[in-house]
Formats: structure tokens, sequence, C-alpha cells
């Protein structure tokens, strides 16, 4: 990792915007040593490949590793257009290549994402959004499913709201139509977005989302309560979960004591078009 430091004002680092790229290697948790080994060799000599085939100055990058990720700053001035087009077609094609004669169990296969945002060096590593939000692009469950879903790509690639906005909607900065993206939600940890994704030489458009939307759209109505209230008392009203919604998923746990005359302990009230339960 370049050396970091602290330029800013009250210790918060040197602030800069700064074009913004991150990738990770798909299976390499569930790798022998061997192969560890050989993907992380060729994820960094890959890139270099690609960098210098797209014109980026790749001794300029400030970089921080993780074995089988790599988040990259690069310097001001890179180009926006050169990273998302030419460096990830090039990418794509140097993966097609290594993994030529492999067992397909053995491919290096890679997700990657682009963001142009605000970042500085920190005590281990990088602070700001920009860093948070990337990451959460490249590891959000739709980029996951591109790969899942279409085994003969070696690179599916997410870009940020920013960099599609500016580079590739409505523009001919690129080689690449702006039909061949798809958009699709992030809701990762906290973060709460949209990324645009792309895969090389497949058709983004036949990945299968609708497990993954489905997933987020239970996460985003579950209602859980759990309350202890001891005894209840003459006529008291106790509930764990009462809500409005229509439609969702709900759990709850009451527990009490002794429960008085006339009392009510209700887990969930749901008060909707089709009544209560």
């Amino acid at each position: 990792m370049a050396t970091n430091g602290k330029d800013g004002p009250g210790g918060a680092g040197a602030f800069a915007r700064r074009l913004l790229l991150s990738v990770d290697a798909k299976g390499y948790g569930g790798a022998g040593t061997v192969r560890q080994h050989q993907f992380q060799e060729a994820t960094v000599r890959l890139l270099e490949l690609a960098a210098n085939a797209s014109g980026l100055d790749r001794e300029a990058w400030q970089t921080q590793e993780g074995g089988d990720s790599l988040f990259a700053v690069l310097p001001e001035g890179a180009s926006e257009p050169a990273l998302v087009d030419a460096f990830m077609r090039s990418l794509e094609a140097s993966l097609r290549a290594f993994n030529l004669d492999r067992v397909q169990e053995a491919w290096l296969r890679l997700r990657a994402a682009v963001h142009f945002g605000e970042t500085s060096p920190a005590a281990n590593g990088f602070a700001g959004s920009a860093p948070v939000e990337i990451g959460r692009i490249r590891d959000c469950a739709a980029l996951r499913a591109a790969l899942n879903q279409l085994p003969q790509a070696p690179l599916a690639v997410g870009l940020s709201a920013t960099v599609f906005r500016d580079v590739v909607q409505g523009k001919a900065y690129t080689t690449i139509r702006e039909n061949e993206f798809r958009e699709v939600p992030v809701k990762e940890k906290e973060y709460r977005g949209a990324a645009w994704i792309w895969v090389p030489g497949a058709d983004v458009r036949q990945v299968d989302l609708a497990a993954v939307l489905e997933g987020e759209r239970r996460a985003a109505n579950v209602a859980r309560a759990s309350v202890d209230v001891g005894d209840v008392g003459k006529r008291a009203d106790v509930t764990g979960v009462h809500t409005d919604r229509a439609t969702g998923d709900f759990g709850a746990g009451v527990k009490t004591g002794q429960v008085g005359p006339g009392a009510t302990v209700t887990g969930v009230r749901q008060t909707n078009p089709g009544g209560e339960r």
C-alpha cells in the first residue's frame, strides 16, 4: 500500500476527488494455497497490462491490497472513459487468455467497480464516502449474480451513478452503448444506492435478478420486536409489533408474567385492507 499521511486540517487527510477502481476475485476464499498465489500474481499482472493498454499510469496509482482484492486511487487527471472502456476490455481479454487452458473451476474471474468521488489517505488505507460506495458496488448482490449466472464471463463491472452519468449516459466517450448497461439497486450494509452493471461479451439483461430483488424487498419489509413486560395488569394491552403495512414479514416475541383479567397480549397486530391479525 502506498504511504499515507494526514495533511488536511484537523488531521482529516488531504481532501481530493479522484477516479477510483476496486476489484475482487470470485471464489478466492475457497481456493487452495497454490491457486490463491496464482490468483494474486495474475490479478496484479493483468491489472498492470490493462493499465498500460489503456494509457493509464499504473505507477502513479495509490493502492490498498487485500489478497483477493485491490482498491486503487488513480492520479488527478486520469481518464474516466479509458478506465471504463479500454481498461476493462483489455482486462477481460487478458482474463480469457489466462483462463484458456485451465479447468473452469480454476478460472480467475473478477468483479470490478469504478467510481469518482471524495477520498483521502488514512492511517490504515483510505477514508471518505467514495471508498465506501465503491466497495458496496463491487460487492453488491446484482454484480455477484451476474458472474454466477454468466459462467463464461470472466469479468463483471459496476459503475457508480456519477461515472455512468458523466461518461456513458447520452455520451459518446466510450465504445460501450448505454443499453449494454443495466441499472440495479445496491443495498449493502448501511449503503443504499444504485449502480449500472456491464458484462463484456455478454448480455447483462439475461441475468435473473428476481431473487435478488425479492430478498431486498423482504429485508425492507421485516418488522421484529421482543417485549418483556413482567406482570400485565387488568385491561392492559401489550403488543409486540403493531403495523399498518399491507404486506411484509413480521416477527415478535412477548414475554410476560401474570396476565390480569381483561388484559390482551399480542405478538403481531397488522391493520390492512384484509383486516387484523
